[in-house]
């Protein structure tokens, strides 16, 4: 037996030390109050790195984060897969996720206008996960002196209070309401101040479209999304500010903390924006309602997550179209994440018809949540789906849609495609998938497979193929011949 060390031994062992970390890790409060006295100093106590005019190619040091994928550190650090894979040999051949944690050598090819270094927020405390579980929103606000507790709006087809609204944008985006708190109190004093601001636009952006409280916080979860998914999948690595100005993000930043970027970006002038950013900025607030983040921080995805088997959500011998590729689960369908797809019956002529050919469970599971339009099927069976694998379906019709609760194995129904939940212009259902909170992109290192058919992005949002082995289907609105396909073949 030779002394040397084999590459995928490296790569396990760069596994187990991060196992070992996380066994030692504690559980941070669920539910802190607001300090009153002795705030928490900023997060300046390590210098922030400075960054040099790197030479083309020159390995820099990179210590892997929760969700890193090959194809996204590529896009960071304007470099190739194949390069990063050189320089890393113990990186097996079907890794998806790295271990975070894991020493990496990566290739540079500077590019300027590299935001700032400092980080925000961890990404498990970005998400609605499982970092989440424990903490009640209304109970938190409630407590607080601040206009957001009075407040009453309505919203998503109900009177709610603010908190409540709060978490019915959390739940929907799957945002932590935490971050929506510290966001409201850092943008309006929702928490602290007992008048609510005179404005239909509290969060700044002026459009009659996003008027008033419960609007301005979804454009604020679009704008969050947009920035988080589009770092995490590698395809927005730079951003232009309403000045003109265009930043590139620092490639070794987090999604959470790109996502704050991106959304400050939207409508703060260059004074206020760098504030929001830096350490006296959303993060000072963060931790003075919560605590420090990063000792909070626990890794919400694994090394190299698979996707659980998953089957065509239609009945089999059933023929249905691919009517939309990978867009947008819940929001600005063009903004990211591109991580749902939609499915139609092609028999159905076009329009809001009413269809008798039901919507199945991809997989077992047990039904986490049944509202309108909507049913989540959570597929490690706890019924929390902020935790573990979870497919979420839109556009499910009220009548013989699936009750929260119901165990349900593959290919039994859940209901039956309708335009309910949504805007929507044809009968169809949309799904996407979610692990411990976050939202995964239908392509990528974890590519939406449906019976050995593998999701492709498009151009655009809605465009992209379905491909097993050399077949290929082409999404298409209109159901046409080349978008459809067979369950259980």
């Amino acid at each position: 037996m030779n002394g040397t060390v084999s590459p995928y031994r490296k790569f396990l062992a760069a596994v187990l030390s991060v196992l070992l970390a996380a066994c030692a890790s504690s559980q941070a409060e669920p539910d802190l109050p607001l300090p009153t006295a002795s705030p928490l100093p900023l997060a300046t106590d390590t210098p922030l790195p400075k960054r040099p005019m790197y030479a083309p190619g020159e390995l820099v040091d990179y210590q892997a984060q929760s969700g890193d994928t090959l194809p996204a550190l590529a896009a960071h650090f304007n470099t190739t897969i194949a390069e990063i894979r050189a320089a890393n040999p113990e990186i097996p051949d079907d890794a998806t996720t790295m271990p975070p944690g894991m020493p990496m050598k990566i290739p540079i090819y500077y590019l300027p206008l590299w935001g700032t270094p400092f980080k925000i927020l961890p990404d498990s405390l970005y998400v609605n996960g499982p970092a989440v579980v424990g903490f009640d929103t209304v109970r938190f606000v409630a407590g607080q002196p601040g206009w957001l507790k009075d407040f009453r709006q309505y919203a998503g087809g109900a009177m709610r209070n603010g908190a409540q609204i709060v978490d019915y944008v959390a739940t929907n985006f799957s945002i932590s309401p935490r971050l929506l708190l510290a966001l409201l109190e850092y943008e309006s004093g929702a928490l602290s101040r007992p008048e609510l601001p005179d404005t239909d636009y509290l969060l700044g952006y002026p459009s009659d479209y996003y008027r008033g409280f419960y609007l301005q916080l979804v454009w604020a979860a679009n704008m969050l999304n947009h920035g988080y998914y589009g770092w995490r999948s590698g395809l927005l690595t730079q951003f232009e500010h309403p000045d003109g100005r265009l930043e590139r993000p620092d490639p070794w930043q987090n999604a959470a903390s790109v996502a704050l970027q991106y959304y400050f970006s939207r409508q703060h002038d260059r004074t206020s924006y760098e504030q929001a950013v830096g350490p006296a900025g959303i993060a000072r607030t963060y931790r003075l309602l919560f605590g420090d983040p990063w000792a909070a921080d626990t890794p919400h995805i694994p090394v190299s997550l698979t996707q659980p088997a998953l089957r065509l959500p239609f009945s089999d011998g059933k023929t249905w179209a691919y009517t939309s590729g990978p867009h947008n689960p819940w929001g600005q369908e063009a903004l990211y994440p591109w991580a749902a797809l939609d499915f139609a019956p092609s028999a159905l002529s076009a329009g809001c018809q009413p269809s008798d050919q039901p919507v199945v469970a991809v997989a077992d599971g047990v039904v986490a949540r049944s509202a309108p339009g909507v049913v989540v099927l959570d597929l490690d069976g706890d019924g929390d789906e902020r935790t573990g694998w979870v497919i979420f379906y839109l556009h499910v019709a009220t009548q013989g849609r699936v009750a929260t609760g119901a165990h349900l194995h593959a290919g039994e129904p859940i209901g039956f495609p309708s335009c309910e939940g949504g805007y929507a212009t044809g009968t169809h259902v949309h799904i996407a998938r979610r692990y411990n909170g976050e939202w995964i992109p239908a392509d990528g290192a974890l590519a939406f497979d449906l019976e050995g058919w593998v999701a492709h992005n498009g151009e655009a949002a809605r465009q992209g193929t379905l491909q097993r082995g050399s077949q290929i289907v082409i999404a298409n609105e209109n159901a046409v011949a080349s978008s459809q396909l067979t369950a259980g073949r």
